[in-house]
């Protein structure tokens, strides 16, 4: 069974407040660089096969923090990259909460492609296409590690859970949050979801089967979650 370490980037500063999206040039914060690095040091004792990451900066930078306490390279896929908000790229989350295709992203995110942009049907295709290409390369017996983004990452589980992707902004994904996802023969297993403590993984076993609040209970597209 294959084993996903599925990792958000650490906090930037645009975190929360602004939907950076695929804003080029967008680095880890202060804050976000200790939680890259307390991240390196809460999976030290998992073995890694290989560490993938979106090529957005702030991926990057997260990914290589774990990979440098290794002396791994970080190998990068454009299909985990932040999913293509278009014309709300840049624009402030509380702005964004007044526009109609908010309550259309936050009730039926299946039908929204955003304005200019990339639809979230789409996102979800290439980022679970790519997880299942990586899992197919490494092996059946292998653990990595990717890092991606707040709506990639949970479009990815959802994927996992067998929910619809009208479902998906039930789940979250905090900044430097940890989600490990085991793929077996049969089904996926979600073994942890959104954790920031130290991660053991189980034993594979034969005896197994195959953000931000805006209006005080909608998702806040990107992820959001934190400040700097």
């Amino acid at each position: 069974m294959t084993t996903l370490l599925l990792v958000r980037h650490g906090l930037t500063h645009l975190t929360g407040p602004v939907l950076a999206g695929r804003t080029p040039g967008v680095h880890l914060s202060e804050a976000g660089r200790a939680q890259a690095e307390a991240l390196a040091e809460r999976i030290k004792g998992v073995r890694l096969d290989a560490i993938v990451s979106s090529p957005l900066e702030r991926c990057q930078e997260t990914a290589q923090a774990v990979a440098a306490t290794r002396g791994a390279a970080v190998e990068t896929d454009d299909r985990l990259v932040e999913c293509g908000y278009g014309a709300w790229t840049g624009r402030p989350l509380k702005e964004l909460a007044e526009d109609p295709l908010w309550r259309v992203v936050q009730a039926h995110p299946s039908a929204v492609t955003f304005p200019e942009g990339e639809s979230l049907p789409d996102m979800q295709h290439r980022a679970v296409a790519a997880v299942r290409d990586w899992n197919q390369r490494l092996g059946e017996k292998a653990v990595y590690l990717a890092c991606s983004h707040g709506d990639v990452i949970k479009a990815i589980v959802a994927d996992a859970l067998g929910l619809h992707l009208d479902q998906f902004q039930r789940i979250t994904a905090d900044p430097a949050a940890l989600t490990v996802i085991r793929y077996a023969p049969l089904r996926p297993f979600v073994l942890k979801l959104n954790d920031m403590g130290e991660l053991r993984l189980p034993e594979d076993s034969e005896e197994k089967d195959g953000g931000e609040n805006i209006t005080g209970s909608d998702a806040a597209v990107g992820g959001g979650a934190g400040t700097t």
